[in-house]
């Protein structure tokens, strides 16, 4: 399977409701192909959720052969037991990322809000609302984190040529990381 970098999976972390939005990039012009939500909440405990994202987050890069993977980075709220359940899924989804050979990139909360409405503390409301205008796709879904999720494969397409995307910033790929740093790379 080739993977195509033109094409961005946009992932909001969730262990009850994962969202998930893919683009296309037609030059600098971004087509969305497809913006829903992995709903979790029916398996019950965390190991199922977190292999059911794994599995899932494969098949849609298999189906829409998706090269580069953005991720929302988890924050820290007033639940430390929030920010624990999001960074698994965070990383589950990561890790289903490199097995299929993707570019892996993660942004703020901040960041990508900044990058949609031009405000780092826009609300849900507003990051959807100008993502589906910017996108010229309509708001179907019901979950905010499906927009959110679309926002941050945006994100990933307005900040992927600027230097901070180029070098070992957060923003920086995994595949970059380890070619830089061959030791931190766990060997069988």
């Amino acid at each position: 399977m080739k993977l195509r970098k033109e094409r961005i999976l946009g992932i909001d972390p969730g262990t009850n409701i994962l969202g998930f939005g893919i683009i296309e990039l037609d030059g600098f012009t971004p087509k969305v192909l497809d913006c829903n939500v992995i709903y979790l909440k029916d398996y019950e405990d965390q190991q199922t959720k977190l292999k059911e994202i794994f599995l899932q987050i494969q098949d849609i890069v298999e189906t829409y052969q998706t090269g580069i993977l953005s991720v929302e980075l988890p924050f820290y709220g007033k639940n430390p037991q929030s920010m624990l359940k999001l960074g698994r899924s965070q990383g589950v989804a990561i890790a289903a990322g490199i097995v299929m050979g993707m570019d892996i990139f993660e942004f703020s909360a901040k960041k990508i809000k900044k990058s949609v409405t031009g405000n780092g503390n826009a609300s849900k409301e507003q990051v959807a609302q100008m993502i589906c205008k910017i996108l010229n796709y309509p708001l179907e879904s019901k979950y905010f984190d499906a927009t959110d999720a679309l926002a941050t494969a945006y994100c990933y397409s307005i900040h992927a040529g600027s230097p901070s995307a180029q070098s070992g910033s957060k923003t920086s790929s995994w595949k970059a990381f380890l070619k830089e740093n061959p030791q931190k790379l766990a060997k069988p």
